[in-house]
């Protein structure tokens, strides 16, 4: 792809380390096939409080980019009304919390029926990517160069377990591993998603990264919003992004704190290794 990197804040590139990346659709393009597995669970769990007015996997992927399941179906349930469980309305002041006769009558979503959605869902999707997935030399062959500079980290909302199945099936298995996997989904005490910076200074504790030290990758405005509340500067991708969606894209990232924006990790590599010393290796590994 002939792509470029437009800077469009000030930021220096040399005491950074460690990259850290999304995974969903900034390493590999997995947001419409995600979403196209997702969907069928989405519409099960609204028709289940029924709401009968399905979604398309178009408007699913719209509403949810940068966010996982959990936090999808909980902002759909605020959306539609459905009466939760009081433990699942933390943050949400809009939520309807389930009264006697609601949790009486099974019309209230509680946390262990969110787990199951969250597990059904989780495996659906998971399963759909390992087999549409293929390794992209577009992303492989930047990565690579890089990985001779920088450690590569994946800093990501959705499961280990779907980005572990992804990394395997696009060859990113061999440069980003398991022990620098973070998922907000299971690598916290307390699942979460962007834009909750939470997972990222996870990431940053668990490396030892200063915030000077990391450039986060992301596609996202959600993304970008939980990297930048880290304290990463942060690079807006829009290489799988739709191209007539590019352009809002773009001013939607700078707008939430990207301090530049590359349409291919080509780009984006020919800048950094100008300037790049060999990498110390992970201290995980």
């Amino acid at each position: 792809m002939n792509g470029g990197l437009t800077f469009v804040r000030p930021f220096d590139t040399a005491p950074i380390t460690t990259l850290l990346c999304d995974a969903d659709d900034n390493l590999f393009g997995s947001e419409r096939p995600a979403f196209e597995a997702s969907t069928e669970v989405t519409n099960r769990f609204l028709a289940r409080f029924g709401v009968t007015a399905p979604l398309s996997s178009e408007e699913l992927r719209k509403r949810a980019v940068g966010k996982n399941f959990r936090n999808t179906a909980l902002d759909l349930a605020v959306q539609c009304e459905v009466p939760l469980d009081p433990a699942l309305t933390r943050g949400r002041p809009g939520a309807v919390v389930a009264s006697a006769a609601d949790v009486a009558s099974s019309d209230v979503l509680c946390a262990d029926e969110l787990e199951q959605w969250v597990r059904d869902e989780r495996e659906r999707v998971t399963a759909h990517l390992a087999a549409t997935l293929t390794p992209d030399p577009e992303v492989l062959e930047p990565l690579r160069a890089l990985a001779k500079h920088y450690v590569l980290a994946a800093v990501s909302s959705s499961a280990t377990k779907r980005l572990l199945g992804c990394f395997a099936a696009t060859g990113l298995d061999s440069l980003i591993a398991e022990a620098v996997t973070f998922s907000a989904e299971d690598s916290l005490p307390v699942p979460t998603s962007k834009p909750d910076p939470a997972v990222y200074l996870h990431a940053g504790q668990a490396l030892g990264v200063a915030a000077e030290q990391g450039l986060a990758i992301e596609d996202s405005v959600a993304g970008v919003g939980s990297a930048v509340a880290a304290g990463y500067a942060t690079v807006g991708n829009l290489m799988f992004v739709p191209p007539d969606e590019r352009d809002c894209r773009r001013t939607d990232l700078i707008d939430a704190g990207a301090v530049a924006i590359t349409d291919s990790w080509r780009a984006l590599a020919d800048v950094l290794l100008t300037s790049a010393v060999p990498a110390g290796g992970s201290p995980l590994t």
